[in-house]
């Protein structure tokens, strides 16, 4: 395994930066699809709600909250759901 140079790595990504900025390079974007809705991510998975708030690290009333529509995953929450949605096998790592 060949070794990092961190260093050159970071100067290599500011003159990204800098092209991009001048309008010689286009940089790769990636966009993440929003995950399904947490009832359903947690019916394929076939855990009950406390079980999903447990390995989500909220609240029972949270998921209850979710599921209702009262309030919706942001941050943090979401990058899990789509951990669960599209890795299954490593959420359920987590018990």
């Amino acid at each position: 395994m060949s070794k990092r140079d961190i260093g050159q790595e970071i100067l290599n990504g500011i003159r990204d930066v800098k092209a991009y900025k001048a309008g010689t390079k286009v940089l790769r974007v990636h966009s993440l699809k929003e995950p399904a809705p947490p009832q359903i991510i947690r019916s394929k998975l076939k855990l009950s709600q406390s079980a999903f708030a447990g390995l989500m690290g909220v609240s029972l009333r949270t998921i209850q909250d979710w599921e209702q529509g009262r309030r919706k995953p942001s941050g943090p929450a979401v990058a899990l759901l789509r951990i669960a949605e599209q890795k299954p096998e490593v959420f359920m790592q987590l018990m």
